[in-house]
């Protein structure tokens, strides 16, 4: 199991400095693009997430047992929860109405998920020992608190009353929909060494959906800006991103699941066979 340096560079979505070497595979205008392709499909569907809840919801997928095809994510992500039965092997995804605007919007939504996949999974195949290192896996967090605390009093008077989720709250929520929602997928496997450490990893992702009650010592938007996470926030958030990692090995070590296949017994050669000839079986079926 993991067990290494637990703080977490991800602090924001602001462009990394120019001598920064980390070139993340969603830049910022596509994020961008991103939100708003989500805010013009809630015009439709009020109930579809935020970003950060998909990016938990897509970082999920790559640490589930088995690949999970678009055909079934997409539509418990963003539809009706049901399997989009008529999609073809190797073929684009058919135009899903009830979701998108048009093709050209689902296209480019799939495209930019499909990258964002990618380099979950590379981030998290990759060794690392410290999450401060360019190629360690970077969820998509934001510290709402801590934004919202840089803004003008009057617009922060705004906000008052607003229920602002804590840093990587939303994240984690999308995670744990995910495995919610492919529990098969997910059941812990009888060796009792490999159940611990799926549940102490889960355990560490079911806490980031908590909200965060401790005193508030740093801003994870603004480096000098006033406080708003705890620093148990913080490591719990390394400790959730190296549970990422374990999951990921865990289930690439175990592979898909098997489904067992049950043969009926056949009949005995004198016994009348099953056809309903009226022959015993060793002289019809059974030859």
């Amino acid at each position: 199991m993991a067990a290494q340096d637990s703080t977490p560079s991800t602090t924001n979505n602001a462009a990394p400095d120019a001598e920064d070497d980390f070139n993340p595979a969603l830049s910022n205008d596509a994020l961008d693009e991103l939100d708003a392709m989500l805010d013009d499909i809630r015009s439709r569907n009020e109930e579809t997430p935020q970003w950060e809840f998909c990016d938990g919801f897509l970082t999920a997928l790559m640490c589930t047992r088995r690949p999970i095809d678009v055909a079934e994510w997409l539509p418990m992500l963003l539809g009706d929860g049901l399997e989009i039965l008529d999609a073809p092997i190797g073929e684009p995804l058919p135009f899903q109405a009830e979701i998108f605007k048009d093709e050209a919007q689902q296209t480019r939504f799939l495209e930019l998920c499909q990258l964002r996949l990618d380099e979950i999974a590379f981030q998290l195949d990759t060794e690392t020992d410290a999450l401060d290192s360019d190629d360690a896996f970077q969820p998509e967090c934001m510290d709402m608190r801590g934004a919202i605390l840089m803004l003008p009093e009057a617009e922060r008077a705004e906000m008052d009353g607003q229920d602002i989720p804590s840093f990587g709250q939303v994240w984690a929520l999308g995670f744990m929909f995910a495995v919610e929602n492919w529990p098969e997928d997910w059941a812990v496997p009888r060796d009792k060494d490999a159940a611990k450490w799926i549940d102490d990893s889960l355990e560490k992702l079911v806490a980031l959906t908590e909200d965060d009650t401790g005193k508030p010592t740093v801003n994870l938007y603004e480096d000098e800006g006033p406080a708003s996470t705890s620093k148990d926030r913080v490591e719990n958030m390394g400790e959730a991103i190296w549970a990422c990692y374990d999951l990921r090995q865990i289930w690439k070590s175990f592979g898909p699941r098997v489904e067992t296949v049950r043969k009926e017994a056949e009949p005995g050669r004198n016994d009348a066979c099953p056809c309903g000839s009226g022959k015993k079986y060793k002289k019809c079926h059974g030859a």
